[in-house]
Parts: C-alpha cells; sequence; structure tokens
C-alpha cells in the first residue's frame, strides 16, 4: 500500500478493512480542495469468512503496488491496475467488477466466471507475443485430453499460422485478441468494431471458424468496448484465476496458485511464452482431475442464451442464469 500512496503530507490513509454481510470492503479516505476528506469504499470481495477477506484483500493490496497511483488533492481517486486480476507484462489499466461497488448496476461487464453446480472450469492462454512453446501447450493439453481455448492477437495470426492451424485441429478454441493489441478503452465503437473483425477474417482464414468470443488486450474495457463486441454478436470473455505466470513465478508457485482457486465455473488466465507454464501445466491438470473436475473450452462453460432473459451478470463478473439471479 505504501508504493501507491503519495509521498507527501495530507496522502491518503491507510486503509480498514471491513467484512460485512460476506463482503470485504477496504475503506480509507483522500484529501479534497479546502482541506476536506473523501471516504472511500473499494469492495475487495465476496468471502465466506473474514480469513478469506484478510487474504483478498492483501491480494489486491499487493496487486496495487507498482501499478496504481492517488491523484492530487481535489482529484479523483485513480485504480489503474486491474486490482484482482492483473492481465500479465501489459500491466493492465481496467478497474476488476469487484472494485466497481454500487456502480456496477449501470456498467456493462464481461464474464469473469460461471456459476456451474459440476465441477467444470476452463483453461485459456493469451498469445500476443512468441511463439516457442505453442506446440509443447498442445501436445501438454492433448496428453492429458483437455481442450483449452487461446485467445489470439491478429498480428500473432499473420507471424504463425501454422500455430493457429494446429490449435483448432488439435480441438482447441481460437478466439479474438484483438487484432493488435490496442488499448481498446481509447478507441471509438466503430474502430473497436473495424479491430475485432479484422482479426476475426485473420483467425477464419486459416481456422474456417469465425470467432464468437474475445478477450480485450490489458483486460481493459470500459461501457463502450463491451457495448461494441456486443454489438456484433461477440462475448467479452475475462477470467476469475490468474495464473501470474506472466511474471515468470516458480512453477511451483503457479501450481499452488491455481489449484488453490478454481472452484466450479472457473476461468483459468495463463499465457503462451511464459517461462514456466509448460513445467506448471502437467502438475495443474493431474491435480484438479484428481479432484473431480472435467475441463472444457470457454464456450461450452458459458451459458447460452440472452443477457437479462437467460442470464445475468453480477457485480464481480459471475454469469448466473436468469433463474437464480437474485431479485433487483
Amino acid at each position: 500500500w505504501d508504493s501507491v500512496r503519495p509521498a507527501r503530507e495530507g496522502g491518503c490513509s491507510l486503509p480498514r478493512l471491513i467484512f460485512h454481510a460476506d463482503q470485504a470492503i477496504l475503506i480509507f479516505s483522500c484529501p479534497r480542495d479546502g482541506g476536506i476528506r473523501m471516504e472511500c469504499r473499494v469492495f475487495v470481495a465476496a468471502c465466506p469468512d473474514y480469513a478469506q477477506a484478510e487474504e483478498k484483500t492483501a491480494e489486491l493490496i499487493e496487486r496495487m503496488g507498482g501499478m496504481g497511483r492517488f491523484a492530487r488533492p481535489g482529484e479523483t481517486l485513480l485504480l489503474k491496475a486491474n486490482l484482482l486480476a492483473a492481465a500479465g507484462p501489459e500491466q493492465a489499466v481496467s478497474t476488476h467488477p469487484a472494485v466497481v461497488g454500487a456502480a456496477a448496476a449501470t456498467r456493462q461487464l464481461p464474464i469473469y466466471c460461471v456459476q456451474r453446480d459440476q465441477k467444470m472450469l476452463s483453461i485459456s492462454f493469451d498469445a500476443a507475443w512468441g511463439n516457442e512453446d505453442t506446440q509443447q501447450l498442445i501436445d501438454i493439453l492433448g496428453k492429458y485430453n483437455v481442450k483449452a481455448t487461446f485467445f489470439v492477437v491478429g498480428s500473432w495470426v499473420d507471424k504463425y499460422p501454422e500455430s493457429v492451424k494446429a490449435l483448432h485441429d488439435a480441438g482447441h478454441e481460437v478466439m479474438n485478441h484483438s487484432n493488435d493489441h490496442a488499448h481498446m478503452s481509447q478507441l471509438s465503437k466503430e474502430e473497436i468494431i473495424a479491430d475485432v473483425e479484422a482479426c476475426n477474417d485473420k483467425i477464419e482464414a486459416v481456422t474456417g471458424v469465425r470467432p464468437t468470443l474475445i478477450r480485450p488486450p490489458y483486460g481493459e474495457y470500459d461501457n463502450n468496448v463491451i457495448t461494441a463486441i456486443r454489438s456484433i454478436g461477440m462475448e467479452p470473455i475475462q477470467w476469475d484465476v490468474d495464473s501470474l505466470d506472466w511474471k515468470d513465478l516458480p512453477a511451483s508457485e503457479i501450481i499452488q496458485r491455481v489449484t488453490s482457486k478454481v472452484q466450479p465455473g472457473s476461468i483459468v488466465l495463463f499465457h503462451n511464452a511464459a517461462l514456466h507454464t509448460p513445467e506448471a501445466l502437467p502438475s495443474i491438470l493431474e491435480k484438479l482431475l484428481q479432484e473431480g473436475y472435467t475441463f472444457v473450452p470457454i464456450s461450452q462453460i458459458i451459458l447460452p442464451g440472452t443477457y437479462g432473459s437467460d442470464y445475468t451478470i453480477d457485480h464481480t463478473g459471475k454469469q448466473i442464469p436468469a433463474i437464480a439471479a437474485p431479485a433487483q
């Protein structure tokens, strides 16, 4: 927390953790003009107990380190990080839905995970840069008969069409990760659609299948991004379990992070070309298979239908069947 506080007098106060009605909330204050302090509340996560609330809060603060900043007196508090789901080496600049709090009712959210009674989950890989381990990942997944979803950038398709075809031929989903890894929240609706469709065209030309899902670059989105994506019949996808493999964590740490955080309906984030992912992946698959989990591509774990009538998305980004959604 200290790493993102202003190094001057009158900065933001240290946070207090409040656990109320199964919700972990950080409360702190920031200065405004005239010496008045404004109280800020940041929803952390829905937690079953205080111990987990502390763990989630510690994770949030850790993710903020070096990526967030607090504005000068009189400015708005900025959280320039994907606080609970850092997107990768690009340093995500979006806000996780859990941070939206009361504003979530008016904010358009992608799907982070799905309410599922069965022990099923999806693993995904973002492919934007290197290609050195793609075949190795295909081989590992094939050994365990696991089908995954790969979100690829259009420029990656240009460079490695043979790898895109190999992924498709192995039975994995090849979905959209933008055409050139742009910051979509800085684009107009028309520019977003053009970018997405350009990548769709490239993927379809190689695989014969047009993508229906997209993961915005950097995990970054706003209402304009989500609305633009859904206007062309595609669904934006995030994740609720981050392997943090892009940080070059040791394999043992990646294994522990993923296996301890998954739950039915989880979507797990990995990256291709991450240093220790091929080493960690077999143990992750073996452990979760032993625990009774089934792996399916993301298109098979998300709920079909129309938003509102068939399903809704809660403030944490969980997709919920409409019949199970709480009354508003």
